[in-house]
């Protein structure tokens, strides 16, 4: 079983690095560190290691470490939450001796020595306790900090629990990891605490926002209105759920523009929406996905297949 294959490899390795992806969430801190806390509490004496751009909105959770390239040298590297290789955070992954895939998200890419991917899984937080239980006669143990990470992962991915992936199990994991030693309301005030400047610019998404008659939404965000609004591109991460409320919307597209490109953040209440963003050098989950666009004539386009996407599933 590909569960007990990974505790053996974690219990065989004295040093193990672990990644999760590019501009990261609240489930890719908590699988990555939360795992991370697991291994350590189980087994002192290893070498364990957290790697991969910082979020400042994101320091409560954790900090990465900063390590040497020759660190990897006969090391065990797992990587968390990261569909395909590349929006794994540090590219120094594949200079391990062996590498590990734990992921939900459509196995678009295989790629390591082992693989254990389940899309039906809330997020890899949750994967990440499964692992925890199946391992607890192996050796694993977990903690009230690792509990807090991977509930924090749980609540991040789930929407508080509000989106259709929230299954029983999910809840039961929650309940388990909520009898650990954590505040939970200290830990939701830091993950949905919003800065002034963010509440403004959530005001003009909404008071700007358009719906078409199949459904679809869209918001343009130039570099012009982040300045504006003195927000960063990866500050507006918080927002693409701002739209999901209103009656009429079944799917949406936040477009924000960057340096050199245009971040596509797509979201959806029923129509599959992760072959639109493949279409756009992106991927992600069926009614939760990002894309890449490189100008505005292509937002049009976008927004076209959308519409489509939201047609055909009303027939």
């Amino acid at each position: 079983m590909v569960l007990d294959t990974i505790v053996n490899k974690i219990k065989e390795y004295d040093t193990i690095i672990i990644h999760r992806h590019v501009r990261p969430d609240p489930d890719a801190y908590g699988s990555q560190v939360g795992l991370a806390k697991i291994i350590q509490h189980s087994f002192p004496y290893k070498n364990v290691y957290t790697v991969g751009d910082e979020d400042p909105s994101l320091s409560f959770l954790a900090i990465m470490d900063q390590i040497k390239e020759e660190t990897y040298r006969n090391a065990l590297v797992i990587v968390c939450d990261t569909a395909n290789q590349a929006r794994i955070s540090d590219d120094r992954f594949s200079f391990g001796k062996e590498l590990i895939k734990i992921d939900h998200h459509p196995n678009v890419d295989t790629y390591g020595d082992v693989s254990w991917v389940n899309t039906e899984a809330s997020s890899t937080s949750e994967m990440i306790y499964e692992l925890f239980l199946h391992g607890k006669s192996m050796g694993l143990k977990c903690n009230d900090e690792a509990a807090s990470l991977l509930y924090s992962g749980i609540v991040g991915d789930t929407g508080r629990f509000l989106f259709p992936s929230s299954t029983e199990k999910t809840f039961r994991y929650a309940s388990d990891l909520v009898t650990y030693n954590f505040n939970r309301t200290e830990l939701y005030e830091q993950m949905y605490n919003t800065k002034q400047n963010i509440a403004r610019l959530k005001g003009y998404i909404l008071q700007n926002f358009e719906i078409s008659e199949a459904g679809v939404s869209s918001v343009k965000i130039t570099k012009d209105k982040l300045k504006e609004f003195q927000i960063t591109a990866s500050e507006t991460s918080s927002l693409v759920g701002v739209l999901g409320d209103i009656d009429g919307i079944r799917a949406w597209a936040i477009f924000v523009e960057e340096e050199e490109l245009i971040r596509v953040r797509l979201r959806s209440k029923g129509p599959v929406i992760n072959e639109v963003a493949a279409k756009y050098n992106g991927g992600g989950h069926p009614l939760a996905s990002g894309a890449t666009i490189y100008n505005w004539a292509e937002m049009q386009q976008l927004i076209a297949d959308l519409e489509q996407v939201c047609l055909d599933y009303r027939v």
